[in-house]
């Protein structure tokens, strides 16, 4: 295996080294194949509460109320569950509590399903507009990085961050009939 191989494979790993390393204890996700080494980490995990989500609007609700009593959590969600948040995304901006989503971009590049694309070429602006700090990835080597910086900036600022993991980082989709 070459090393870009083996890098490609480890960046959720990364990810949830920092996840560990700023104490996050609650991780709200809808099953999302982009992430599913993550989750699968994040469930495995006995210090953190895996919670699935009907939808990802729910999360934002999981982050306060974590917030609230005295926690640390996490959002994981598609590029098209940015659009289910928008309103909920109010109150992160308003309350000033961290809130950190780390979304996997659909719409970019090599989709195949054109539904993924009107939402995937908003996200970034979205976030912007709702008071996120975003952030994106392109490469594996730019993960650990930018996560780590990102969960700082998050919980050492009461700030809602956004890292936007590119189609590219995770992978081209296919479609099987």
């Amino acid at each position: 295996m070459d090393d870009r191989t083996k890098s490609a494979l480890q960046w959720p790993d990364a990810i949830y080294a920092q996840f560990r390393r700023i104490g996050i204890r609650q991780v709200g996700y809808v099953p999302d194949a982009g992430h599913s080494r993550l989750i699968e980490l994040c469930v495995n995990d006995p210090s953190i509460i895996d919670v699935v989500l009907t939808t990802e609007e729910e999360g934002v609700g999981l982050v306060a109320g974590a917030t609230l009593g005295g926690q640390r959590a996490a959002l994981l969600m598609q590029s098209s569950g940015v659009g289910n948040c928008i309103n909920m995304f109010s109150l992160a901006k308003n309350c000033g509590f961290p809130c950190l989503v780390l979304v996997t971009m659909r719409g970019e590049f090599a989709e195949f399903n054109p539904w993924q694309v009107p939402m995937g070429s908003i996200t970034e602006a979205s976030l912007k507009l709702c008071g996120f700090l975003t952030y994106r990835i392109e490469v594996p080597d730019e993960v650990d990085d930018i996560v780590g910086a990102g969960c700082d900036m998050a919980f050492n600022g009461n700030l809602p961050v956004a890292i936007l993991l590119s189609q590219r980082l995770i992978g081209r989709k296919v479609w099987n009939k």
